[in-house]
């Protein structure tokens, strides 16, 4: 008698992209059979897009990983050749090489992250090991826009906060590709447009949620500071700001030294005696305005008094003063809509009109709700009111080498506007907003890596001022990556692109061991592929690789892993426990703090092992102090426990998960461990959601009920209003050090004019550092990269189902530029660099800005990566347009890095190309090709056609 298939239904949180929906897993026979949305969740309710739903293929997908693997003795790095072995085997290899590391010298073991979501956990593991070559992968992904941003309105787009569309009016979205924040994006569009919103995109790409816009303003890339420098002059010029909100909510009023000759020049003007008030505070109320009514300073604040924003003054000794409000207005003066076309490419009056809709909008539509709350100088407010005008930004404009002072520019428009945490602006999302900039420091100097003891200070922080980089004496770094340096003082994500390259070289030192956890470093995750995949097998003249040892950690077999000593397979996001912590990256929402978990729906694959554990593991055999007793003993019995137990500091009540704490689960956000807080969460959707009170919603700067909430449940440190600043005088701090000024570090002879430049404490423009460096005749063309909405880096490039919606990339050209070039339609062409070339397919668009091309990212495959076939399209017909960026510049001094000078973000998007037809007789196959990948113990071997169900054992 035939039995009845068992049908099962377990809830946990998606991992196709960084939205991290909640999800149904229908499993029949415990096999993965289907995988919707969870309509009970508050970040996607229930809707879900095609890479979530193909999920399925992931967990079934033929390149994945299933047993620890060592690179066989004699050979050679690339070339794929491994036998398996042990996990006890991999862990005593782990443990006795980094247990030799640590004892002598924790900085030449380096870990390194992709697109992780656990990094409070790696971020910790490193920190108690005692290296500071950490980073995740940040930092060639968007950290412009996180400091950008977080430096001056004190919260960023992304996780951290985003456009209010259930009451915004005029929506403009501005460098965002079509995969970031994709369901919860889209459902807000969609309920925008409904209710009859406008949204203006502006991209040199018209794709994804751009195509749905009511207005797409094509604009070169890399210029977008120079567009909004321009709107920012019309505001100001035609009066359209909100003045009481800057007054109250902004250092606009407060008064800057501009007397050149004295040492406090571009600092702020304090009051005198106020030390003692200022005792324990973090950001003291004790700079100058010039009040209207009195005509003379007063300390900010002060009751009743209405600051000048315009204009000079003098104090009682003679010192010169300007509000900042007038800096920033003096600094805009030039940055007029003509200028500004010549550059962007997008017409004057485009611009003005641009500017006047947003002013106007913002001004006249104003929305006011019924609640009452108490701002941090004690005012009583009976409602709260918002300007209805709300941004959204990513990579387009964080990827360039002046994306720091382009974001600045954003949020001081924002700020403009009065859309700073208001309804129908911006909204923060909890733990952000923080203070300017957040109080965690990076370490001091060299001493803070010690053998044998944990790191001196957090692996990753937020300088204040220059004592707070992570130098030498001499003003060198200490880190791997040059992170927190003179060279890229608030590089807050590490610069994992440049990790590679400076451990090859040995600059600023050698070290023995990298790991890297779920990124493609050697091929769609680094710059200048080429030359890296060849610094990974090089050796020194004593024939030792000169990165003698990688480890690698992955779920699937990639281009990476095949240069690795070590591979340590994953877990799928389906197997494994997971947390999206507050400590971390958690998925708040506008009205208060969301935690999420993952629990596994199906058991792992082989002998795969999620990297959480490996680290428990590794931190237990090391007695690394957090994860061992004061006697040496393992404290956590595997990562489920940890998550549990662990508290930031003994006693506080603190953990990885907010919800369901106390002994029974009665507690949230603090409360103690509780040993069944992993059941509760499963019971609950997998997430726990903290509503604020209205009164705490909006407005939280400065939102008196709010900060002392934030402060009791040590969200933040301090209960202080956070006022944003349009004018930086912790960037004024830095160039002061490179003028020789202040009482702080200062940088190297070399590095000063630079550090003094782009330390600028308001925003300016200028071109790219690559386009300053290429011949712009020769290479007339911006070349950017994208990912695909339904393709979420090279996790999904392989995927069964999803390949058939991308199978292969194409180069996008205007048919106006490809025609000048006597390219047709689907012709094959050369596209070149200064770095590299290759070859792909042309196709012709009208929906690119002309001086531009572009493709999707992460398609193209090395032949037989992924575990494809090496004929498969994505190999033959795919290309990799990073073979034509380079991770480093020519400087003076010899190679500088292709990143912003300030926060250290790699600058993707600033390669300069010209195209040309392929020779007939060339073959019809992509170029750069290698040589081609096989699969590894442990793999299955490729067939021909690829069958879901006859891989499982089913029946077609």
């Amino acid at each position: 008698m035939a039995q009845t298939p068992s049908q099962e239904v377990k809830n946990t949180t998606c991992y196709m992209c960084a939205c991290r929906c909640g999800i149904r897993v229908h499993l029949r026979d415990g096999e993965v059979r289907y995988i919707d949305g969870n309509p009970d969740h508050p970040i996607n309710k229930g809707v879900i897009c095609a890479k979530g739903s193909s999920g399925i293929m992931k967990q079934y997908s033929p390149a994945r990983l299933t047993q620890p693997l060592r690179r066989k003795q004699g050979a050679e790095r690339g070339a794929g050749e491994f036998e398996p072995i042990s996990w006890d085997e991999a862990f005593d290899t782990l443990a006795e090489r980094l247990g030799r590391i640590r004892e002598t010298d924790p900085k030449q073991f380096a870990l390194f992250t992709g697109r992780d979501q656990m990094q409070a956990l790696t971020g910790l593991f490193a920190k108690q090991y005692g290296t500071p070559n950490y980073a995740a992968h940040g930092g060639f992904c968007s950290v412009n826009m996180a400091a950008g941003m977080i430096y001056t309105i004190g919260g960023s787009f992304w996780e951290f906060g985003g456009p209010d569309l259930d009451r915004s009016k005029l929506f403009v979205m501005i460098g965002t590709a079509e995969d970031h924040h994709s369901n919860p994006l889209k459902i807000a569009i969609s309920k925008f447009k409904r209710d009859g919103g406008r949204f203006i995109s502006i991209n040199p790409v018209r794709t994804g949620y751009s195509a749905i816009a009511d207005e797409w303003v094509p604009i070169r890339p890399g210029t977008d500071s120079a567009l909004l420098l321009a709107i920012i002059h019309e505001i100001m010029a035609k009066g359209l700001y909100d003045r009481d909100f800057l007054v109250r909510y902004s250092n606009a009023g407060q008064l800057v030294n501009v007397d050149e000759t004295n040492d406090a020049f571009g600092m702020f003007l304090r009051s005198e005696g106020t030390e003692d008030q200022a005792e324990g505070c973090y950001d003291p109320q004790d700079k100058l305005w010039w009040d209207r009514k009195s005509d003379r300073p007063v300390v900010t604040h002060t009751a009743d008094a209405d600051p000048y924003l315009l204009g000079e003054f003098r104090l009682q000794d003679g010192t010169a003063a300007k509000p900042a409000f007038q800096l920033l207005q003096d600094r805009v003066q030039e940055y007029t809509p003509d200028w500004a076309a010549r550059i962007t490419g997008i017409p004057a009056d485009t611009i003005r009109r641009l500017a006047h809709e947003m002013g106007v909008t913002a001004r006249d539509q104003r929305i006011e709700l019924p609640i009452a709350w108490t701002d941090s100088w004690g005012v009583e407010h009976d409602s709260v009111t918002g300007n209805p005008v709300s941004f959204h930004a990513m990579r387009g404009l964080a990827a360039h080498s002046n994306g720091f002072h382009t974001i600045r520019a954003l949020a001081i428009l924002m700020s403009l506007l009065g859309t700073i945490d208001r309804p129908g602006g911006f909204r923060h999302k909890a733990p952000f907003p923080r203070p300017i900039p957040p109080c965690a420091r990076p370490p001091k100097g060299p001493e803070a890596v010690q053998p044998g003891k944990p790191l001196d200070g957090m692996v990753l922080g937020w300088p204040a001022d220059p004592d707070d980089l992570f130098v030498d004496d001499q003003g060198g770094p200490v880190r791997i990556d040059k992170a927190f340096s003179w060279e890229y003082p608030l590089a807050v994500h590490g610069m994992m692109h440049n990790v590679i390259t400076n451990a090859w070289r040995g600059d600023p030192y050698k070290i023995d061991t990298l790991m890297i956890f779920m990124a493609n470093m050697a091929w769609n995750s680094t710059m200048n592929t080429v030359e890296v995949r060849k610094m990974l097998n090089d050796k020194d003249e004593n024939g030792e690789y000169k990165i003698p040892f990688l480890v690698v950690a992955d779920a699937f077999q990639s281009e990476m892993t095949a240069f690795a000593d070590l591979i340590l397979p994953d877990t799928t996001y389906l197997e494994r426990h997971d947390v999206m912590s507050m400590l971390d990256r958690p998925i708040s929402e506008y009205d208060g703090p969301i935690d999420s978990v993952r629990i596994p729906v199906v058991p792992p694959k082989g002998e795969c092992k999620p990297f959480q554990e490996v680290l428990i593991e590794l931190g237990s055999r090391l007695q690394l102090p957090a994860f061992t007793t004061p006697e040496g003993k393992r404290k956590f019995r595997d990562y489920p426990d940890f998550v549990v137990n662990y508290e930031t500091e003994p006693g506080s009540g603190i953990g990885f998960l907010a919800g369901w704490r106390g002994k029974g689960g009665e507690k949230s956000l603090r409360g103690e461990p509780n040993p069944n807080q992993w059941e509760m969460y499963a019971k609950n959707n997998c997430v726990f959601h903290y509503e604020l009170p209205k009164s705490y919603q909006y407005m939280r700067n400065w939102n008196k009920g709010y900060l002392e909430w934030s402060q009791r449940n040590r969200i933040t440190r301090y209960a202080e209003p956070i006022l944003i600043h349009l004018y930086s005088e912790v960037l004024m701090k830095f160039r002061a050090a490179a003028q020789g000024k202040g009482p702080s570090r200062r940088p190297p002879a070399h590095l000063a004019h630079r550090v003094e430049t782009y330390f600028d404490p308001l925003p300016f423009y200028y071109d790219p550092l690559e386009c300053q460096a290429t011949d712009k005749h020769t290479y007339p063309l911006a070349a950017i990269t994208q990912r695909p909405m339904a393709m979420y880096h090279s996790w999904d490039s392989q995927n069964a189902w999803l390949r058939q919606i991308h199978a292969h990339n194409l180069l996008f050209v205007s048919p106006r530029t490809a025609k000048a070039a006597g390219i047709e339609d689907e012709d094959w062409i050369w596209v070149e660099s200064q770095w590299g070339k290759v070859r792909c397919m042309a196709k012709y668009s009208e929906a690119v800005e002309p001086g531009t091309v572009w493709t999707w990212n992460a398609i193209g495959k090395a032949a037989g990566a992924w575990n494809l076939t090496p004929r498969a399209n994505e190999s033959r017909k795919g290309f990799l347009l990073n073979h034509l960026i380079s991770e480093e510049l020519p400087g003076e001094q010899g190679p500088i890095s292709n990143s912003d000078p300030v926060t250290g973000q790699a600058s993707w998007y600033d390669v300069r190309v010209r195209i040309y037809k392929a020779g007939a007789e060339e073959p019809e196959v992509t170029s750069p090709q290698f040589d081609t990948m096989t699969p590894y113990p442990g793999q299955p071997k490729r067939p021909r056609i690829w069958n879901f169900f006859a891989a499982k054992g089913g029946k077609k």
